[in-house]
């Protein structure tokens, strides 16, 4: 029943990942105006995402799709791949994890196999979450480079998006999520900490053996 809860707990947070994985990836705030200079106006912010950029004026939200994906640095194409990698490697996980469950009836009595079809998804929550984690932190880096750049105009100058912060949450919760299923498709048999005072089968040591026999003369 522990490695149970263990999987559906995983599980649970393996979804979460993925669902805030995609909001992260197709929301605009990756990147946000930085007030550093007198020619940026106040009441304008400009957002600016892997998809699309949005300004808002005076409390109005006025968004627009880039018009070619082509058009882009390769940067910006690079944590668009690497995002979406992720958000696929994140799906294949959850169809692996729901068919290995040990509360699913999909193969039967067949525990081993769930078994290893729950460690694939673990390695896969693992490895979505690096390939999540690198455009994130790749973004990170380039917004605070240019930032401190005296060469970068102000008006070009951003600041960290709220999308980057909730990025890093979701390479937690998939981290999380894969550990969890890891260590819930262990075999309940084997013994975490080594144990003493056994028989070398694991059994106490008999009577037989641990008295010495008597003899009648």
């Amino acid at each position: 029943m522990a490695n149970t809860g263990l999987q559906v707990m995983g599980l649970v947070l393996g979804v979460a990942g993925w669902a805030f994985g995609i909001l992260v990836c197709a929301a605009p705030w990756w990147r946000v105006s930085a007030f550093v200079g007198d020619e940026l106006v106040v009441s304008q912010v400009l957002w600016e995402g892997l998809w699309m950029t949005c300004l808002s004026q005076w409390g109005r939200l006025q968004c627009k799709v880039y018009d070619s994906g082509l058009a882009l640095s390769s940067s910006a194409q690079m944590c668009r791949a690497l995002c979406v990698l992720s958000l696929l490697l994140c799906l294949l996980a959850l169809l692996l994890s729901i068919i290995g469950l040990k509360c699913t009836r999909c193969l039967g009595d067949a525990h081993e196999t769930k078994a290893r079809l729950v460690q694939v998804g673990a390695a896969l929550f693992v490895a979505a979450a690096f390939f999540f984690l690198l455009p994130v932190c790749w973004t990170a880096y380039v917004i605070i480079r240019d930032f401190y750049d005296p060469n970068v105009a102000a008006p070009l100058k951003r600041e960290l998006g709220p999308a980057l912060y909730l990025g890093w949450a979701v390479t937690v919760l998939m981290l999380a999520g894969g550990a969890l299923l890891y260590l819930g498709s262990a075999s309940p048999g084997v013994p975490a900490l080594p144990v003493f005072g056994r028989g070398p089968k694991g059994n106490p040591p008999s009577t037989a053996e641990s008295k010495p026999e008597k003899v009648f003369v």
